[in-house]
């Protein structure tokens, strides 16, 4: 702004000198011109040029006036435009330092960020081998689980075929007595009980229903017994298994109806069971007989469809037995079993032990003999030694003066007695009543042993 001021002030000296100039150029040719002229034609000429210079000045003026004003304007204009290009300067400068720290913030934030994410891009990348080999494993176990899916369906397919070859056998009346014989030896050995020893099996009865013959008759400690026979109700099960249980319709009518049927065979079999009274022709026997079922699905259903069939068979005096059912009945006599074994034998040993303590006091007498014996043999020992010393070696020293190469050897007696004997057991009562160590050493006080 001061350059700019300066450059006017310049530009208006300089037109104001060339002014001067030239009116100092025209004053120099009316003095020449004057020295010719009349001097008061000078001076009006000289008064006219006074008065054109200042007129001229004047305009010079005006014109300087004129220009300084529209300079000062276009010198506030360039003023603001300064200031508006200083302050959009400044505001550039200021974005332009902002836009670098935020550059700066992005790149070190974008710097941590992939510090931060390298192990991540570790862990993928071994995610990415892991998956791949997961991926080669799937394949391969897809393959073997196909394989194994093939052979299930023809595993499938042979069950379902043996399965219906069993249901079929199974329809046979005689088949199935030797399925239920068989399961009830299987539990019964299952149990621990041993044959011909705690049960019979095919034995006949006779009572006053007639003559029968159950299954197995399975004896109880103390010379009781209780009979047990298997029965199989199993057409009409067959028939309603084969219908899915979430049946609807004419299909669940049909299920209901030969579950019916099976409930009507096991009461059969309860009744059959229960004329027969087994009990009767049994020495001592509860006034019960079980009827095992082998199979656990065979009496659920038939709970399941009369609840009240327990009731019945408690009625005719059978007790509806599954094979878990009997195996505890039966594991519960084994147990009885062992019980009186372990009875009988502990009265065995009471009988030994007692008979063993008497034989003791016989062995006692022995051994109080002996000692006195011992104690004999020690005192003529020691008798027969000091009627050697006194009488026979003082008549051997003299013979053996006439040769000294043999010397007898002196001999001792022995002082040592047999030990008593203080336990009560093994002395007379005559002689423990005597003896105040023997009555003390009863008593809980003994006197100290004797070497």
């Amino acid at each position: 702004m001061d350059l700019l001021l300066l450059l006017i002030g310049l530009l208006v000296g300089a037109a104001l000198g060339a002014l001067a100039t030239h009116l100092l150029a025209q004053r120099r040719q009316a003095a020449e011109g004057a020295l010719h002229d009349d001097p008061a034609l000078v001076e009006a000429r000289h008064q006219a040029a006074i008065a054109d210079v200042r007129a001229g000045e004047e305009a010079a003026k005006a014109v300087l006036r004129e220009e300084l004003a529209a300079t000062q304007a276009r010198a506030d204009g360039l003023r603001e435009q300064i200031e508006a290009a200083q302050h959009q300067y400044r505001e550039l400068v200021e974005r332009q330092r902002a836009e670098v720290a935020a550059r700066e913030a992005r790149d070190a934030a974008e710097s941590r960020v992939l510090q931060a994410l390298a192990p991540v891009k570790q862990s993928l990348s071994e995610m990415q081998h892991k998956v791949t080999e997961i991926e080669s494993q799937r394949t391969l176990q897809h393959g073997e689980l196909a394989q194994q899916l093939r052979s299930a369906a023809e595993s499938e397919e042979r069950l379902r075929a043996t399965a219906e070859s069993l249901a079929s056998a199974l329809r046979s009346n005689s088949t199935r007595g030797v399925w239920g014989e068989t399961q009830l030896r299987s539990v019964v050995e299952a149990a621990g009980l041993i044959e011909r020893v705690d049960f019979d099996v095919q034995s006949s009865i006779a009572s006053d229903a007639g003559a029968g013959r159950p299954d197995m008759i399975v004896h109880l400690p103390g010379g009781k017994s209780i009979a047990v026979d298997a029965k199989v109700p199993f057409n009409a099960y067959l028939e309603a298994s084969q219908i899915p249980a979430t049946a609807s319709g004419a299909d669940a009518a049909k299920r209901a109806d030969f579950l019916k049927q099976h409930v009507q065979a096991v009461r059969a079999h309860i009744t059959a069971l229960g004329s027969k009274a087994y009990w009767n022709g049994l020495d001592a026997s509860p006034e019960l007989v079980i009827a095992f079922i082998p199979s656990e699905s065979l009496v659920s259903s038939a709970l399941e469809a009369d609840p009240g069939i327990m009731e019945f068979a408690f009625g005719k005096r059978v007790a509806l037995a599954s094979p878990v059912t009997l195996w505890s009945v039966l594991k519960t006599v084994a147990y009885s079993w062992q019980q009186d074994v372990l009875t009988n034998e502990a009265k065995t040993l009471f009988d030994l032990s007692r008979e063993l303590y008497s034989r003791l006091a016989t062995t006692a007498s022995h051994i109080e003999k002996l000692g006195r014996t011992i104690e004999r043999s020690v005192k003529d020992y020691n008798a027969f030694v000091g009627s050697l010393e006194r009488q026979v070696l003082p008549t051997a020293r003299k013979l053996g003066a006439l040769d000294e190469s043999k010397v007898l050897a002196p001999l001792k007696g022995i002082e040592e007695a047999p030990r008593e004997l203080t336990a009560y057991e093994l002395v007379s009562h005559e002689q423990a009543d005597l003896d105040p160590a023997i009555r003390a050493s009863i008593g809980g006080v003994a006197e100290p042993e004797k070497d």
